[in-house]
């Protein structure tokens, strides 16, 4: 199950990670739109956000799977590789799965007022603005799948 679930990672974020083009073309273009145009940079704004509330919230996860988050390891780097993954799961039970749980349990009313109310961009009353919201619940499940796998698989990484 957790092979599946770390493949089921892998491609999602595989996939996402190519929001980043279209992100930075509504950022080039916002400008473009303002100037030239005088019409849809405003929306431009609206979606580059969406798309990158997403990206970002993927790219929590994509760091911790490349191990290349920020981490300690002043002391940590003399202890064993069987000590660091003790460590590492220690630190996945006791807070970054409750952390976790906590975020989607304290946000889900918002988040469901949110999806359910099809929330709009306040400023430029576009569509969409959910979206910023259920990135949120996106990062957060991320989280939450990631932990189990790195909890079921020992911290192992191919």
């Amino acid at each position: 199950m957790a092979g599946l679930i770390d493949r089921g990672l892998a491609s999602a974020l595989a996939v996402i990670r190519w929001l980043a083009l279209p992100i930075a073309a509504l950022l080039f273009l916002q400008w473009p739109l303002r100037e030239f145009v005088h019409a849809y940079s405003r929306e431009a704004n609206d979606l580059g956000q969406w798309l990158f509330a997403i990206f970002v919230a993927a790219s929590v996860v994509a760091a911790t799977r490349a191990e290349a988050h920020l981490a300690s390891d002043a002391v940590s780097h003399r202890y064993s590789l069987s000590t660091r993954r003790r460590v590492a799961a220690c630190g996945v039970i006791v807070a970054l799965l409750p952390w976790a749980l906590f975020v989607l349990w304290s946000a889900w009313a918002m988040l469901r007022a949110s999806a359910r109310g099809w929330e709009r961009f306040p400023d430029t009353g576009n569509f969409g603005y959910f979206i910023l919201k259920l990135a949120l619940a996106l990062l957060m499940g991320l989280i939450v799948l990631q932990a189990i796998v790195d909890l079921v698989q020992g911290g192992r990484r191919k």
